[in-house]
């Protein structure tokens, strides 16, 4: 099979440089990729392993000790001086989305528990990981306690197994990759910060640049062989930069100065924790060791902070990643661009602001897509989002493990046993079942049986993540500037809840004549907010069109993911107003999605003393849960209750 030689990769020096001071230094923490599709993601890591330095390792060993340092934990050792040794290439061993906690640490080693009554380790991907290159793809679809588990490792250098009677620790020193595309949804920012550098990849603009991936994928494609042996010099030149790179790794100096250099840029741009300051340290001394230079110099420093900073400074699900180059190069004492000789212009406000025209202001004839509505709009903002009280779908589910409905799960506590070929094995009823009821087996080969086991399998219950899909109105009745914001600001803190839930969300807006998808199911609520913020209120009330779009996003879904259950949250004062039978249409597209059996519920936005209580009667033929939009919050809630009990 052919690698895509790394020094051919076009348009990615952040990356290349990134990955690179991270196999010259695993301890920085592994890199994570952020970028869309198309970006070559992949392909950069997967040509990057290729470069490693040969491994030397004790023959047999399974977690691959190196003879002249052996692990004196090693569950194979401990090995003796001069034991027999072998070279191999650097491993990239891939770690898939559905991967089982059990594959990624090692568990026990079920055959010979079972035949020979023997509890024995069978090592997992970190162990084989082990100096080498651990690569998640989609990395921020991974399960939330797998990225923990395998970020502790990579800080740590160690894996720790405690489970199926087996305890047991071994070295896991590897570079940790992870590609992500942020369209499909954000990693939390507590595991964000655990990734030692961080790098964003989008695809080039040049169209030279552009042309030139392109005619270099079609040689490669064209004679792989040819493409390969033609970058071959380059790429025997990246490898012995590394391997001379790692050998002055221990000699470059981080003198006192640049340490409380480093110390003033972390505080400047007030990134929590310490790890910042460590990572960055440790990068800056790699990328000295890279260059050649044997201390650190403030150039180290600087582009050390480019690569360890931005992602440090998301601490809200919703913050943007980045950072301010002008305030590092003030800090480290570069010089700045020179100001505008003719100052800022003083004109006139900036149009184009969050103060401008279309927020908050009215503005005719302007819908959701910018086409003419004939209905004057209006653009309000959310406040600040707050803890809202928990929804969940009714029943037992059986979908992916989240944390928002009961489920089935693979994550969870053990409520059961059951017979079947997947899932973990429950060891003490496989061991009940057998004594009581031992299966008869043919032995391979002969004519004799034996008895076989009864395997059982563990049923566990906890926590499934579903679809929230927002059904929102955003007719003129929404409009009033105060109410909207209001409402606006519910939304948002239900989609901050389900980030926090590892929901896949959804919006349906509906306001003039229309329902429109603005956003079909995502796992990015970052996207789903920055919509919602952009929503403009205004026009007559189309809802049953907007329940029966709902109604069909939801059947599509259902579809690809039928184990993933639908939450659909309609937000509405209730009022129907568009087309003519508006109210009857309504409340029958409210009693097919009954039909349908989804779980729903009603947020009222009906505000005011006098109400019509349109909303409720809407909840009930929905068979869901009727909510105004003031108990929405969590502390409303305990509000209610007290004064109820009052």
């Amino acid at each position: 099979m052919h690698v895509y030689p790394f020094s051919a990769v076009v348009g990615s020096d952040d990356l290349a440089l990134a990955l690179s001071l991270c196999a010259v230094s695993p301890s920085i923490g592994g890199v994570l990729v952020r970028g869309e599709k198309g970006t070559a993601k992949s392909t950069t890591v997967r040509a990057q392993a290729a470069l490693l330095p040969q491994v030397t390792e004790v023959t047999g060993c399974r977690f691959a000790c190196d003879p002249a340092a052996p692990d004196p934990a090693c569950p194979d050792g401990p090995h003796p001086g001069g034991a027999a040794a072998q070279t191999r290439p650097a491993r990239l061993v891939e770690l898939p989305v559905g991967a089982t906690e059990d594959r990624v640490t090692g568990s026990l080693h079920l055959q010979k528990a079972l035949s020979a009554g023997t509890a024995e380790y069978e090592p997992g991907l970190l162990a084989r990981a082990h100096r080498g290159v651990l690569y998640v793809d989609e990395v921020n679809l991974l399960h939330d306690h797998l990225v923990d588990l395998l970020l502790d490792a990579a800080a740590m250098g160690r894996c720790s197994v405690e489970r199926d009677g087996v305890s047991v620790s071994h070295a896991a020193r590897f570079v940790l990759v992870g590609t992500m595309n942020p369209e499909e949804g954000e990693l939390r920012p507590q595991l964000l910060d655990r990734f030692g550098l961080t790098v964003e990849v989008a695809a080039p603009r040049d169209p030279q640049v552009r042309a030139e991936i392109v005619r270099r994928r079609l040689a490669f494609d064209a004679d792989p062989d040819a493409f390969v042996a033609r970058w071959a010099d380059a790429e025997a030149a990246l490898t012995r930069r590394l391997a001379q790179a790692r050998d002055r790794l221990p000699q470059v100096r981080l003198d006192d100065d640049a340490l409380v250099a480093i110390a003033e840029v972390c505080a400047a741009f007030d990134v929590d924790g310490m790890r910042a300051d460590l990572v960055t340290a440790k990068t800056a001394v790699a990328h000295a060791a890279w260059v050649g230079r044997d201390e650190v110099t403030r150039e180290d420093i600087a582009v050390a902070a480019r690569l360890a900073l931005p992602h440090r400074r998301r601490r809200n699900p919703f913050d943007e990643p980045g950072m301010d180059e002008s305030l590092l190069d003030e800090l480290l004492g570069e010089q700045p661009p020179e100001p505008d000789p003719d100052g800022p212009d003083d004109s006139g406000p900036d149009d184009s602001g969050p103060d401008g025209p279309g927020a908050g202001e009215a503005t005719p004839g302007r819908d959701d897509r910018g086409q003419g509505s004939g209905a004057a709009t209006s653009v309000a903002a959310p406040a600040e989002p707050y803890r809202t009280r928990l929804f969940t779908a009714d029943r037992t589910g059986r979908g992916a493990a989240g944390r928002r409905s009961r489920a089935r799960t693979t994550v969870g506590r053990t409520v059961g046993e059951r017979r079947g070929d997947t899932g973990p094995i429950h060891l003490p009823a496989t061991i009940r079942a057998t004594a009581t009821h031992p299966c008869v087996v043919p032995v391979a080969g002969t004519t004799e049986t034996t008895h076989g086991w009864q395997v059982r399998r563990k049923v566990v219950e906890g926590r499934e993540a579903n679809l929230v899909l927002l059904c929102v109105d955003a007719s003129g009745s929404m409009a009033a500037r105060q109410r909207m914001t209001q409402v606006k600001t519910a939304i948002l803190s239900l989609l901050l809840d389900a980030y926090r839930r590892r929901d896949t969300v959804g919006l349906v807006t509906f306001r003039g004549d229309r329902a429109t998808l603005v956003l079909p199911p995502t796992n990015s609520v970052d996207v789903a907010a920055t919509r919602l913020r952009e929503l403009p209120a205004g026009g007559r009330t189309p809802l049953a069109e907007g329940l029966l779009e709902a109604a069909e996003t939801i059947r599509r879904h259902r579809l690809r993911e039928p184990d993933r259950r639908a939450l659909l949250v309609v937000v509405t004062d209730g009022r129907a107003t568009a087309g003519p039978d508006a109210v009857a249409r309504s409340l029958a597209a409210a009693d097919r999605l009954a039909a349908a059996g989804i779980d729903a519920v009603v947020v009222d936005s009906e505000t005011g003393r006098f109400r019509m209580g349109l909303a409720a009667r809407l909840a009930e033929r929905l068979g869901a849960e009727h909510v105004p939009v003031g108990e929405v919050h969590a502390d409303a809630l305990t509000t209610v209750v007290r004064g109820r009990a009052a």
